[in-house]
């Protein structure tokens, strides 16, 4: 055991909040107190990012007429992805895909602009931005669920659409837009695996050894 380890209570808190974090989609309304948001948000702020460029811009909707728009175009979208999965259509629009009317804050997140002045780490991997504000985003996850908040990522939107409703700058992009507040409960296992959309694969199924392929 490395002497920088933290105690066992410690890692027992950081595994448990790794293996409860859910997707979550049903909100019971309520608040989140100012000095939590924040504490959520620094949490964020402190993820790892290539180059140290910190793509991450935080956008906070407090306006409710600004909520319901970002509710249409997830509408719009949902529809649209429904038409796209064919036979799988009626199906995919029984699911619950987002909390956006429910949640106590709704976040949007987005990549700034700019971007290309940062070559630190993105030369050949440009993607490595998004990656960036994906640390972000599980930070914010993490922190939520140890703090008994359930969070949703929402992804069904056109991003330019999106971009326009905030007044977002040329070059910037909206990756995501967050579901965060009090819940009545946690699902025992992801959403999507208890309504028999898919189904998580074990690890030892995903690991390999010195080549792709090789158990």
């Amino acid at each position: 055991m490395s002497e920088h380890a933290f105690s066992p209570e410690e890692r027992a808190a950081v595994y448990r909040a790794i293996a409860e974090r859910r997707d979550m989609r049903h909100f019971s309304g309520g608040e989140v107190a100012p000095e939590l948001l924040a504490r959520l948000l620094e949490a964020a702020h402190q993820a790892p990012s290539v180059g140290l460029m910190q793509p991450w811009r935080f956008i906070r909707i407090t306006l409710p007429v600004l909520r319901e728009s970002i509710h249409g175009l997830v509408e719009e979208e949902r529809v649209r992805t429904a038409d796209a999965l064919g036979e799988r259509s009626d199906e995919f629009m029984r699911l619950k895909v987002e909390g956006i009317r429910d949640c106590a804050e709704l976040l949007v997140v987005a990549l700034m602009d700019g971007r290309e002045a940062h070559v630190f780490g993105r030369r050949t991997l440009p993607e490595m931005d998004q990656t960036s504000l994906a640390c972000a985003i599980q930070n914010l996850w993490l922190a939520a669920r140890a703090e008994g908040l359930g969070m949703g990522w929402v992804s069904l939107f056109e991003p330019q659409a999106l971009a326009d409703l905030l007044g977002m700058p040329a070059g910037s992009k909206p990756l995501a837009v967050l579901c965060l507040g009090p819940v009545d409960a946690f699902y025992d296992a992801p959403m999507l695996a208890q309504q028999g959309w898919a189904t998580p694969r074990p690890l030892n199924e995903l690991l390999f050894e010195n080549h792709w392929g090789t158990p």
